[in-house]
């Protein structure tokens, strides 16, 4: 079949339209017609090839919503109507350990949307609906894309740190990622503490749900925070002070990464030795993981704050991304 789609001919390039040949032949395929596609740092990177994996012509998106129009033989989860969302993730082995124990998102064999296919820049998404999502009806359609990528990162990071309710959650960095993990810490019964470098993300954080905000620059910080954290999720595209903020951690209390520093970690061992504490990071997450994290965002109201462009003027809506002039997420309107 063929689709109309935005497409980049090489690094670093604008966006054009043009038409593509897609062939869903296989039995696990869907095709969707797409709505919205939100937009991610990560499209620009595979734009910019800055990972050195992407192939050209390149149709970038991977937060994509939109309505089954077909499905192969072996779906039946899914049927011509629904609406759905698919992320970061195309496809796993799906015989793994990681696999077998809900971690696709682990997997050795792992696919990405944009990295071995094309994505939700275009009039059509075909790929396997095993990575699909029925969307709940309370979720809005220019919500899910986001909820999707960075939804999923912020939320499967938490979750793998161990964050349950009645805890104390520390967030870095209130941008695409961050406000959407304030959200849901907050939501899921925990008392959230936002760490950012400025004083007009402090005060939206408290306003999004934070119960407290407080500035940092360089490892100083504007005021001493309160009680220690349980976990602290770093947000932050950046390099932190990350001695800093271990020793804002509380006795077995972690440290996780989701967003990626642009330097090595460098810190003692011994606050983390003293007080058995930990440092890890985290990538989106598997597919039960994601179907819970739509769950909440359904019960609880959790949406992401979002500007919206038509698809047309993505060239636009990509720039004031690689700015960071979007609060907080981009999404792309059909």
């Amino acid at each position: 079949m063929k689709i109309r789609a935005l497409t980049a001919p090489s690094a670093r390039s604008g966006l054009s339209f043009s038409e593509m040949d897609v062939n869903p032949d296989g039995e696990h395929d869907v095709v969707i017609r797409v709505t919205h596609c939100g937009i991610c740092h990560s499209d620009i990177h595979m734009i910019d090839n800055d990972w050195g994996m992407s192939n050209y012509p390149l149709v970038p998106g991977h937060e994509v919503v939109g309505i089954v129009e077909e499905t192969g033989r072996a779906i039946t989860h899914l049927r011509s109507g629904d609406r759905v969302g698919f992320g970061w993730q195309r496809g796993a082995c799906l015989q793994c350990a990681d696999c077998l124990g809900g971690n696709e998102n682990l997997c050795d064999a792992s696919q990405g949307t944009i990295t071995h296919g094309y994505g939700g820049f275009a009039s059509h998404l075909v790929a396997d609906g095993r990575f699909a999502f029925p969307l709940p009806e309370g979720i809005p359609s220019v919500s899910a894309g986001p909820l999707l990528c960075a939804g999923i990162t912020v939320y499967g990071g938490l979750r793998s740190a161990g964050m349950r309710g009645g805890q104390r959650i520390g967030v870095i960095g209130i941008g695409g990622l961050g406000h959407l993990a304030v959200a849901f810490a907050r939501a899921l019964g925990n008392e959230v503490v936002a760490f950012t470098t400025s004083e007009d993300k402090a005060k939206f954080a408290v306003d999004l749900g934070a119960h407290e905000a407080v500035v940092h620059r360089d490892g100083e910080f504007d005021r001493p925070p309160g009680k220690p954290c349980d976990i602290i999720l770093s947000t932050a595209p950046a390099s932190i002070a990350t001695s800093a903020f271990v020793n804002l951690l509380a006795s077995d209390g972690t440290l996780c990464f989701v967003g990626v520093p642009d330097k090595p970690l460098s810190i003692d061992l011994f606050p983390l030795l003293v007080k058995r504490r930990r440092i890890m990071a985290s990538p989106i997450g598997g597919r039960s993981m994601i179907t819970s994290m739509l769950r909440d965002a359904d019960r609880f109201g959790v949406a992401p704050v979002v500007e919206t462009f038509p698809m047309c003027k993505a060239d636009e809506a990509l720039e004031k991304v690689r700015s960071n002039r979007i609060r907080y997420r981009a999404v792309l309107v059909a």
